[in-house]
């Protein structure tokens, strides 16, 4: 037989059209990265747009129903970075309270509702005020969805798992911050809006981040670095939590110039922890070393928000505008996106657990645009530089979220299902 016409190993043919659906359904994480990966590009895509058309003074974008800055924030937050999570915690949740996998029937709701409401939400920006307020309504119900399913596996387990406790509370504010959102664009207090950001950043993200980060670094780290000490303290995330309650509180008092008593000490916090887990014994392989690094961001940025709330108390404002809030959401939830969903990726689509050129470009691109980004705060023409800060989240997060995708939509290299 002609070798030309032997048709390619079912794991590397690609897929027909008709089989992609079952394809990207064949584990949670591969819908919701999938959505990840697509939001991580529209999100700031849009963005970028804005900006441009501030500073540039086009007139013929459509302006969104709600004040731009406020839909960034929330849909950047609500809708970009929180499939990645719902991703991850639908697929661990079963495995670390030793559950049976949850099925198509629990977690492609989650993907319809999340994902769906973000692209009706998206589109919505574009000045069409009922495609927003819709898609938020859409982007709800699979969050509550979401939530369903975890609790269930959390209550068969008898809530014994501290990580799966503090990961389920932090989508439980998110979905609180979500609805208060919806309620100020149906006409309530914009004051909501902005509670609804900050529960986003601090009450979902970096709760999720850090829990994750706690059960699973050292985790990672003793598999492969010899002589490594395990230190996960269960108080670590109590500890956590009130600091990050008291940081909300002084930021829903407007009394920013007391923030510093629990943010100075969040960033010893998150320092005493980044050296707890040692990371020098992580330089190598380079995927678990992209783990630390991004960690390296946190008491780094709460050191900002210290600096940020003293500037305030003894000078009666601060210079550092939107630089601490930038320093967590670009440089830590932005390297650590890279680092853990990479690995992910990875290790459930039988690839090797290593970064590989696309990754390592993305993730170094990220720190040159958190740190453009803080610069930007003290830049001569700032609305420009804000502009380029996002068009070099595109350019940074473009190969990545495209490799990422063909990942999801074709079958794991090793042939087995998931």
């Amino acid at each position: 037989m002609d070798q030309s016409v032997v048709p390619p190993p079912a794991s590397t043919r690609p897929p027909a059209l008709a089989e992609l659906p079952r394809i990207l359904a064949a584990a949670p994480h591969r819908m919701m990265f999938f959505a990840g990966a697509v939001a991580v590009l529209a999100s700031m895509g849009w963005w970028a747009l804005e900006l441009s058309a501030g500073r540039w003074g086009w007139t013929w974008l459509p302006q969104p129903a709600v004040p731009a800055g406020w839909a960034h924030a929330m849909f950047a937050q609500y809708g970009m970075l929180a499939p990645f999570v719902f991703g991850f915690l639908l697929t661990v949740f079963p495995r670390w309270m030793n559950q049976p996998e949850l099925t198509r029937a629990h977690y492609v709701p989650v993907f319809g509702g999340v994902f769906g409401g973000y692209v009706i939400a998206q589109a919505g920006l574009f000045g069409l005020r009922p495609l927003l307020v819709g898609g938020a309504v859409l982007m709800m119900s699979g969050w509550l969805i979401g939530l369903s399913h975890l609790f269930g596996v959390l209550r068969r387990h008898g809530f014994k798992d501290r990580w799966a406790l503090s990961c389920f509370g932090a989508l439980s504010v998110g979905a609180c911050g979500l609805a208060l959102f919806l309620a100020f664009m149906l006409g309530a207090d914009p004051r909501l809006a902005l509670a609804a950001i900050k529960l986003g950043t601090f009450g979902l993200l970096l709760p999720v981040y850090f829990t994750v980060a706690h059960r699973m670094v050292p985790f990672f780290s003793n598999n492969v670095v010899a002589g490594y000490r395990v230190v996960r303290p269960a108080w670590s995330l109590p500890l956590l939590w009130a600091l990050l309650a008291a940081h909300l509180g002084f930021e829903f008092a407007q009394a920013q110039r007391w923030r510093f008593l629990a943010d100075l000490p969040l960033a010893l916090f998150f320092l005493g922890h980044w050296l707890a887990w040692q990371p020098w014994k992580a330089r190598r392989p380079g995927l678990l070393a992209v783990l630390y690094l991004a960690l390296a961001w946190l008491p780094a940025a709460f050191a900002l928000f210290g600096a940020d709330s003293l500037c305030a108390l003894l000078r009666g404002a601060s210079p550092l505008g939107r630089a601490p809030v930038h320093a967590l959401t670009v440089g830590f939830f932005g390297s650590m996106l890279v680092a853990m969903v990479t690995r992910v990726t990875h290790g459930h689509s039988g690839r090797p657990l290593a970064m590989g050129p696309v990754p390592w470009f993305t993730f170094l691109a990220v720190q040159a645009v958190a740190l453009g980004r803080i610069g930007a705060e003290f830049a001569a023409d700032a609305p420009r530089a804000y502009a380029l800060a996002a068009s070099g989240w595109l350019l940074a997060f473009l190969p990545w979220a495209l490799r990422a995708a063909y990942i999801y939509l074709t079958p794991r290299r090793d042939g087995r299902p998931g």
